[in-house]
């Protein structure tokens, strides 16, 4: 399967810890990343999934594949700007949303709207969704594994 995870392109050092071991746990269990491709979430989650021995695919908001993090394997520059949102979780088969802002939010609201199967980790909160909730990484993945299957 697809994970999409999305999340701020300036975090702490925590989400960083945070985002890294997600990538970590979709690359161990054979999925694939699909994120924004930058810094930030994007960059920690590709370095766990490559730590991993995981594939990811970074979709780009700028014309050029070569603004990638040096951990995405797949860069598809889009040119499109904020426009790319959309395509970041319409991408994955399920989503994981990570502490981001404006643009996090934009991910969420199109994984809703295409009924992606969407898992908060850590601080997200979307009043206007039953965004499910995970304790860690492992219950994140296993949440969406059983959604994605029925």
């Amino acid at each position: 399967m697809r994970v999409s995870v999305i999340g701020g392109g300036e975090i702490t050092d925590e989400e960083s810890v945070l985002a890294e071991s997600v990538g970590r746990e979709i690359a161990t269990r054979g999925h694939d990343v699909v994120c924004g491709g930058l810094g930030g979430t994007m960059w920690a989650v590709c370095r766990g999934a490559a730590a991993g021995g995981g594939r990811t695919i970074g979709i780009l908001p700028t014309g050029s594949v070569d603004d990638a993090n040096p951990h995405v394997d797949v860069p598809i520059a889009t040119g499109m700007g904020h426009a790319r949102n959309a395509l970041v979780p319409l991408n994955g088969d399920a989503v994981i949303a990570l502490a981001g802002s404006a643009g996090t939010l934009s991910e969420i609201g199109f994984a809703s709207v295409y009924e992606k199967p969407i898992v908060g980790l850590g601080a997200v909160e979307v009043p206007a969704l039953d965004l499910a909730e995970a304790d860690d990484p492992a219950d994140a993945l296993d949440i969406l594994e059983d959604a994605v299957a029925e």
